[in-house]
Parts: C-alpha cells; sequence; structure tokens
C-alpha cells in the first residue's frame, strides 16, 4: 500500500475537518507533519498533510474540492 499526499492543511482544526469528510465517505487517512511528535503532535505553520491510500487518491481529491466549492 503506497500512501500520498492529497491536501496540505494550514492547521490542526482544518486537517481534522477534512480527516472527518474523507473517513465519513469510506477513505481511510491519516495526518502527517514533520514536526518531531515529541514537540507537538501537529505543526503550528499549517505544514499537516492529509495521507491517503493511492488507490483512493483521485476520490478523495474530488470530495475535498466538492467540500470547498460548497463551503
Amino acid at each position: 500500500m503506497k500512501m500520498i499526499e492529497v491536501y496540505r492543511a494550514s492547521g490542526e482544526s482544518e486537517a481534522l475537518i477534512i480527516k472527518g469528510l474523507l473517513e465519513s465517505n469510506g477513505i481511510p487517512c491519516f495526518l502527517k507533519s514533520n514536526v518531531a511528535p515529541s514537540v507537538h503532535v501537529f505543526a503550528i505553520d499549517g505544514m499537516v498533510k492529509i495521507m491517503v491510500d493511492e488507490s483512493m487518491a483521485e476520490e478523495a481529491k474530488r470530495l475535498i474540492t466538492r467540500d470547498s466549492d460548497n463551503a
């Protein structure tokens, strides 16, 4: 299974919203940050990446785009 980035969130709150959107549509995902976990789980500067399996990446991007268009 190859995980790829489908979205880069501007912070923890946005990342959790996107994660919820994807998971509620049957797309498992995880959040990735370059900040060491011992410092903080999420990056303060918005470097939270949403990662999904490569086979679900196109559907994930479509959902994120559709959701942001409706916001």
